[in-house]
């Protein structure tokens, strides 16, 4: 009667793989006689079976201490901490859902969807009634624009737990995102329909009496630009009329474009890369106040992820496009994975131009971040793009010039990776953390730079607690200048300024004040319900 239950597991697995007949385990007394015989034949003892319990409370003891203390350090925010923790709780005790499940949303809080992904749907490999495990692997789904497949979850969360409000709420949200899917796909035209821009209608629109910001009655000029620094800096909106005519002139400019464009530094002079931005407006500022306005002397390359999750994007991008269209030959701009209709969706911008404009100029948005660039090439030695390099071999820097990037990225191919991708220290490539794109090594850097004649890469997409990383033996270099991300991370921004001789030259900084509007202040619903 003493025996612990985990014995008891242990010696009827015993009893299965046994010659015995049916029957003989099925009363009391049979089974303290088959559990004893058994336990006698393996060796074993009464002593033995105490000391595996001991074994086994000790186990459980260390692991719950382990994650107590991933716990303290998820509520402080430090999630790469608490990564290590739960890895080390599970490690030792791989049999508890929570684990899983706890680290699932450690991994969300990084942005790592696919092991994000992966972990929730262990948690149900190990407790299929686990029911936060429905919670995050929804979670991880929406993140990575996997809709149908988080309503599923949400829908089964919402049966087991019907007057559960936040439940509820979670799957409403997401059935009108499925929905809003499916009537854009039935709505949608070729692309020999009218386009949003081709709509606009600028003699038509008046500019009231009212107003009393900036005018961009001609072109755009220098003081123009000043002008709305300031008038965005005080928190005020340029008029709707002039944010049309910015967004129509940079929208020509980007058709133009390449989807690789070729960038020459200028004879002694120097050029700026910047990595992610978020709509962190006040942080893009700073930036200027450290390095300079663009101008023709002071060219500039904005590196992708200019909007979502800050909720000063707007700001960012009508300043970022501004600029384009003042300096067409000197301030550059590359898509990042969150120029996409999934990502501004989910985590803001969608929000924020509705809320402060209408849909129409959203999808004006939409039309030109279709058109921008994926890379660049700079002195034809140095190669900037988002994310990172490729899951194939041979792939050339002409591959990359072929992508025809006037559309939605789709979850495989180049223009995904490019936007996607990230680095790793081992060698080879493995499945990304992100469930889209790769994981490259220095193995991987090194023959695409030998193959296309390149000295290194830059990159950004990913923060860095100094606002930059030289990886792969200096050949992989990231960027990120959005510091203090969505408030939260305390990370440095970073840009980095090359010459002619391509020796990068990093400066960092701290993040700046902003007014009291929180980050994913216009995100999805969703994502102020627990994620």
């Amino acid at each position: 009667a003493k025996l612990n239950r985990r014995l008891y597991k242990w010696n009827y697995t015993l009893y299965c793989n046994s010659q015995l007949p049916d029957g003989c385990f099925n009363s009391p007394r049979n089974r303290q006689t088959l559990v004893l015989s058994l336990w006698s034949q393996q060796g074993g003892s009464m002593a033995d079976s105490s000391a595996a319990s001991k074994t086994s409370d000790d186990v459980t003891a260390k692991s719950e201490e382990l994650k107590n203390k991933a716990n303290d350090f998820f509520k402080d925010k430090k999630y790469a901490d608490a990564i290590e923790f739960y890895s080390k709780a599970i490690e030792l005790n791989p049999s508890v859902a929570s684990y899983y499940g706890n680290r699932s949303i450690a991994y969300l809080r990084t942005e790592a969807f696919g092991y994000a992904l992966q972990d929730a749907s262990k948690s149900l490999e190990v407790d299929k009634n686990y029911i936060k495990g429905y919670y995050r692997r929804a979670s991880a789904c929406m993140a990575m624009g996997k809709f149908k497949l988080a309503l599923k979850d949400y829908e089964l969360v919402k049966k087991v737990k019907p007057k559960d409000k936040d439940a509820v709420q979670k799957f409403v949200e997401c059935s009108k995102i499925v929905k809003w899917m499916a009537f854009q796909k039935a709505i949608s035209f070729d692309a020999g329909s009218m386009s949003v821009a081709d709509s606009i209608k600028l003699d038509t629109m008046e500019v009231e009496d009212s107003y009393s910001g900036p005018k961009l009655d001609d072109d755009i000029t220098a003081d123009f630009m000043k002008d709305l620094l300031k008038w965005f800096k005080d928190q005020k909106k340029l008029h709707k009329k002039y944010c049309y005519k910015i967004l129509l002139e940079v929208k020509k400019l980007f058709e133009a474009s390449q989807s690789l464009c070729d960038v020459q530094i200028p004879d002694c002079g120097k050029f700026t890369v910047c990595g992610d931005i978020h709509g962190q407006f006040y942080d893009l500022l700073n930036i200027f106040e450290l390095n300079g306005l663009p101008a023709q002397d002071n060219p500039y390359l904005f590196n992708g992820d200019f909007v979502d999750r800050g909720s000063f994007s707007l700001e960012v991008i009508l300043t970022l496009f501004g600029y384009k269209v003042l300096y067409p030959q000197y301030f550059y701009m590359a898509r990042g994975n969150h120029e996409s209709t999934n990502m501004n969706q989910m985590y803001g911008f969608e929000g924020e131009v509705k809320s402060k404009y209408s849909s129409n100029m959203y999808d004006l948005f939409t039309e030109i971040f279709n058109w921008l660039p994926l890379a660049h090439c700079i002195n034809e030695k140095v190669l900037v793009m988002h994310g990172g390099l490729f899951s194939g071999d041979n792939v050339t820097l002409d591959d990359i010039r072929k992508v025809d990037r006037s559309r939605q990225p789709s979850d495989e191919g180049l223009m995904c990776e490019l936007l996607w991708s990230d680095p790793q220290p081992m060698n080879g490539r493995s499945p990304s953390k992100r469930g889209v794109g790769i994981h490259f090594g220095p193995d991987i850097t090194d023959q695409f730079l030998s193959r296309n004649k390149l000295e290194f890469i830059i990159r950004s997409h990913e923060v860095k607690d100094d606002g930059y990383e030289v990886a792969h033996n200096g050949k992989c270099i990231t960027v990120f200048s959005a510091p203090n991300y969505c408030d939260q991370m305390g990370n440095k921004g970073a840009f980095i300024t090359l010459t002619n001789d391509l020796k990068p030259k990093f400066t960092t900084y701290e993040a700046v004040p902003h007014p009291n509007v929180r980050p994913m202040q216009y995100a999805n619903p969703l994502f102020g319900l627990g994620f």
